[in-house]
């Protein structure tokens, strides 16, 4: 038998001289919402703690941009030449060769830039990388491999990141060739003096073209072929961009045709995970010269009509 005075929970027993639970229904639900609150607090404490130890653990490969091939015309001396030794490499309007090479690539100006963020400090902007970016011209030939440029070097560069991890180029707009989305080809190395050697390459991957700039684009004077290939194709069926329809690769793109295009893209990128791709791809499967990988069969060399590569 409780106390006259006995109290329950710090609240005066309304009928202190029977048991707790007779104490009548106002005194039932008190007690029922009394203790919900206090669930309330321990389950939100428990989230919250979950929440913290989540966010303060190692940041791993999420969110970091996707390994992808860098193709069979890299140029980076994975796959024969090698542009990266070159003087002169280092420059942001990638239009025209350079060295002893000479020409200019038409085509609707491109402006590109990609801003790389380091994951393993906290998605900090990566200063100090270098960036190499390559892309075919607007006939959907490779510099360096295509037949009639193999003695060209143009739409290939390298700029090195500043201080918002930015780098940024002047370019053309690409074609879209036989077998792929439109998109261009980039390697981020840890920094200037790394970029000899493709194997120091950090990550590899390509940006997609959004349809909507490719169809405004691709209806002016030098496209042609590439309105019909662009119809043949689809993000989402796109060897390289298939896996996610390009959610994380898709630039994003401003402009008209009139006075140019803009494109930017995020870029982040892990150092603590092992690069996956790079150099000529293998295999032979559809989609590219020979499938994703292999040498070019016949009528997929560099050059021939239609042209597809990774």
């Amino acid at each position: 038998m409780p106390h006259p005075k006995a109290t329950y929970q710090g609240r005066p027993l309304p009928r202190p001289e029977e048991d707790l639970e007779d104490q009548g229904l106002p005194f039932d639900v008190g007690t029922l919402l009394q203790r919900r609150q206090v669930l309330k607090v321990v389950f939100g404490i428990g989230a919250l703690g979950f929440g913290l130890a989540a966010c303060g653990g190692p940041a791993g490969a999420e969110g970091e941009i996707p390994d992808e091939t860098a193709g069979p015309y890299p140029g980076d001396g994975s796959n024969g030449p090698d542009v990266l030794e070159q003087s002169g490499i280092v420059r942001s309007d990638i239009r025209s060769s350079f060295g002893e090479s000479s020409g200019t690539a038409e085509g609707i100006p491109l402006d590109l830039e990609l801003k790389v963020t380091d994951l393993a400090n906290g998605g900090a902007p990566f200063a100090g990388v270098a960036v190499y970016v390559w892309h075919c011209t607007r006939e959907g030939l490779y510099s360096m491999y295509s037949e009639g440029v193999e003695d060209q070097n143009y739409l290939r560069g390298v700029q090195i990141a500043d201080g918002d991890g930015a780098v940024r180029f002047t370019s053309i707009f690409p074609a879209c060739y036989s077998g792929r989305w439109p998109h261009i080809h980039f390697e981020v190395y840890p920094d200037e003096a790394s970029i000899t050697d493709s194997a120091n390459a950090i990550a590899t991957s390509q940006m997609a073209l959004p349809e909507d700039a490719c169809n405004a684009v691709y209806a002016t004077s030098g496209y042609e072929a590439s309105v019909q290939n662009l119809s043949g194709v689809t993000l989402e069926g796109d060897n390289v961009f298939g896996d996610d329809g390009g959610a994380s690769q898709l630039g994003t793109v401003t402009g008209s045709v009139g006075q140019g295009y803009s494109a930017t893209l995020a870029v982040p990128v892990d150092t603590r995970t092992e690069p996956s791709a790079g150099g000529a791809p293998g295999g032979g499967a559809s989609g590219g010269p020979g499938g994703p990988g292999g040498q070019p069969p016949a009528g997929d060399r560099p050059g021939a009509e239609p042209l597809a590569a990774p």
